[in-house]
């Protein structure tokens, strides 16, 4: 009996530590209550939630779409602005030699920096070149002026007529004149060499002056050329009002067509002469005498020469290549506002 008494007291003590001890079945008692709540369920003013198995962190803050794509486009802006300062250190360097180079005298030239100024010796340099040889190198320079001026000027007319027909004009066989001009700029130029030769000296232009101007007033790039800037830049509404009023076919053309196409001009006319200011493989070909060569022919004898007992031709070679360069960057600097449209030809309509 006291035995059985104290059981019962130890199970009531029990159940007033764990008031939500389970029953038999492991269920809770229904008049249980959960811990730090009142008989209403509500939770008392000084009672602490417990804390449960969630893991509960706080949202990252992330980065705005637009400050990434900012970032990625600052990063490519400064890769491009790297690859175009190494370019234009790629074409300005060999200028920049040749400027530091025309200035030292023989013994400079070899001992020195080759991309620093030593002792100023231009005018000297200068002098040299001019008198060597009775000043032939100024008749090579005139003959490069001739040459490339007239030559450019035949091709500029001829492509603008040429490709001012093609434009404006319908014919019988269009399609293939078309054709065979833009097949004619798979041939390459050394090919046309030989018959050239064998058809000049037939007919008596070889070793003149003839030989350098005529093969380069006919170009079919310069014509495909002006023909699609025509297609753009001469409405046909312009045509026939001036045919109306009585204008002929030649007249059209000089006076509307060619005012009209004057920024492809200019563009063939530069582009034609910078390619025959440094010809070098036609004249090698077609001119025999010295007195006939252009400039570039005439610094590559002297270069093949090397030095003699007086002159230190590398040296003479140097300063005329950098004379010769000079009459370029006058034509580039008067023609800025030609070319500077027309290289845009045919990209906009």
């Amino acid at each position: 009996m006291a035995r059985t008494n104290a059981t019962d007291a130890s199970a009531s003590g029990a159940a007033r530590t764990n008031p939500t001890h389970s029953n038999g079945t492991g269920a809770s008692s229904p008049g249980a209550s959960s811990p730090g709540r009142n008989g209403t369920g509500a939770s008392s003013p000084g009672a602490r939630r417990p804390r449960t198995g969630v893991n509960r962190t706080r949202p990252s803050r992330r980065r705005p779409a637009h400050s990434s794509a900012s970032e990625a486009r600052g990063a490519s802006r400064w890769v491009v602005l790297a690859v175009l300062v190494l370019l234009a250190l790629y074409a300005v360097g060999p200028l920049w030699w040749l400027l530091v180079a025309a200035t030292k005298n023989r013994p400079d030239l070899y001992s020195t920096n080759g991309l620093w100024f030593a002792d100023f010796n231009l005018f000297e340099n200068l002098g040299a070149l001019l008198t060597y040889q009775d000043g032939i190198f100024t008749r090579w320079l005139w003959n490069t002026v001739v040459y490339s001026g007239l030559g450019s000027i035949g091709l500029t007319a001829v492509a603008l007529a040429a490709g001012y027909g093609l434009a404006k004009y319908s014919y019988r066989g269009k399609g293939f004149t078309m054709a065979l001009i833009i097949g004619s700029f798979l041939i390459p130029g050394s090919l046309l060499i030989v018959p050239t030769f064998l058809l000049f000296t037939r007919i008596g232009l070889y070793d003149t002056i003839w030989a350098m101007i005529l093969p380069g007033m006919f170009g079919s790039f310069s014509v495909y050329l002006a023909k699609v800037y025509a297609e753009g830049a001469v409405p046909g509404e312009l045509i026939d009002a001036a045919r109306i009023d009585g204008a002929g076919e030649y007249r059209i053309f000089l006076s509307i067509g060619s005012r009209l196409l004057s920024t492809a001009g200019a563009t063939i006319f530069l582009l034609h002469f910078v390619a025959s200011w440094n010809t070098f493989m036609w004249p090698l070909v077609f001119l025999k005498g010295a007195e006939k060569w252009p400039v570039m022919l005439g610094l590559y004898s002297w270069l093949q020469r090397g030095t003699d007992s007086q002159y230190d031709l590398t040296g003479l070679v140097i300063t005329g290549a950098l004379v010769s360069t000079i009459p370029m960057v006058l034509l580039m600097v008067s023609m800025q506002r030609y070319w500077r449209s027309g290289v845009t030809i045919g990209s906009l309509k």
